[in-house]
Order: C-alpha cells, then sequence, then structure tokens
C-alpha cells in the first residue's frame, strides 16, 4: 500500500493484490458535490470530471451530498476529510470518507462508506475501510476509528468486525435511525 503523507491530496491510493487496478479515494470540489445533493449526475460528471456512478445521487446518497456542502460551506477546513469518489481503475463504485476531521479531545474520525449495488461483494468497502483506516493512523489528532452499523446490515456488521473495530454501544441517528457503534483504537 501506499501510505497518504497528507490528507489534503486529491487522490489518495490503496493498493491491495487482490484487486486489480489499484482502488482509490477522489476528491470532489464543492461544485460537484453541490450537484450531487441536487440530484444532477450530468453536472456532477462535468465538474468532477468523473464518470459517475446513478447510486451517488440514489436518495439515500443525496442527503450526504447535502450534508458534506454545508459542512464545507460552515467549515472549510473539513473539506479533505469528508466524502470521496470511491474509484476502481477509472470507473466510479461508490463513495467513502470520514464525517469529519478528528474530534477535539477524543480524535475520534468516523467513517462512512457505500458501494454501488452491482459492484458489491467484490472487496471495494473493505479496501476503502482500510484506505481510510491507513489515512487515519498518519493522521497526528486521530486517536479512534468508529463506523456505526444500521443493524440489519449484516455485510458492514461483519466487515468493521473482521477488520478489528469492536461494538461499543449504540446510537439514534435521525435519518438512518438505530446504528451500532463499532471503534477501534489507531496507532
Amino acid at each position: 500500500m501506499t501510505r497518504p503523507t497528507e490528507l489534503d491530496v486529491p487522490t489518495l491510493v490503496w493498493h491491495d493484490p487482490s484487486l486489480s487496478p489499484a482502488v482509490s479515494l477522489h476528491r470532489l470540489d464543492l461544485a460537484t458535490i453541490d450537484a450531487l445533493a441536487r440530484g444532477d449526475l450530468a453536472a456532477a460528471r462535468v465538474s468532477s470530471g468523473l464518470t459517475l456512478d446513478p447510486h451517488l445521487v440514489a436518495d439515500g446518497s443525496r442527503g450526504v451530498w447535502r450534508v458534506r456542502s454545508t459542512q464545507i460551506a460552515e467549515h472549510a477546513a473539513h473539506a479533505p476529510w469528508i466524502t470521496r469518489a470511491l474509484v476502481l481503475g477509472g470507473d466510479v463504485v461508490g463513495k467513502a470518507g470520514f464525517h469529519g476531521p478528528p474530534e477535539p479531545g477524543t480524535g475520534m474520525v468516523e467513517v462512512g462508506y457505500s458501494v454501488a449495488p452491482e459492484r458489491r461483494r467484490q472487496g471495494l468497502g473493505r479496501a476503502a475501510l482500510r484506505l481510510m483506516r491507513a489515512v487515519a493512523e498518519h493522521a497526528p489528532d486521530a486517536r479512534v476509528l468508529r463506523a456505526t452499523v444500521s443493524p440489519g446490515n449484516v455485510a458492514s456488521r461483519n466487515l468493521v468486525l473482521s477488520e478489528g473495530l469492536v461494538e461499543v454501544g449504540e446510537q439514534w441517528d435521525d435519518e438512518d435511525g438505530l446504528e451500532i457503534v463499532y471503534e477501534a483504537r489507531l496507532g
């Protein structure tokens, strides 16, 4: 794996021998994020220069982009941390990133990821999670990696458990409902 030295690079790459070509996370500009939030896939494709998957403007995804657009408007320094396009070769196969920079005091960073339905069960979620963990491991203020998973999402639960995160509790999310909280210490 190529170890990222700075989060503020346009593309972070994960080299997993089982995936060829490599999986990468491409940073999206505000114009692209705003277009995705509106559900305007054509405009998002133009502004990003990527062939974005329709999964990125599905109902569940649009809410994520709205939150991230507002987040960047209010805290421009969060932009390097937030959701990016998940790319395999030249194909955008989903989205992955952090909810924001490490929380002051706890150093917690929460991950989020989603793979297009037709590309699931191919190791792409695992590659995204490993890439985000590697990024967090090299961020000086990050000490805890968190993932929250709906109780019915067995595949995601099994993924986070297999990657060393452990259940630490549950929470209620106004948009997603009940979530199980999983964490792992970094470093």
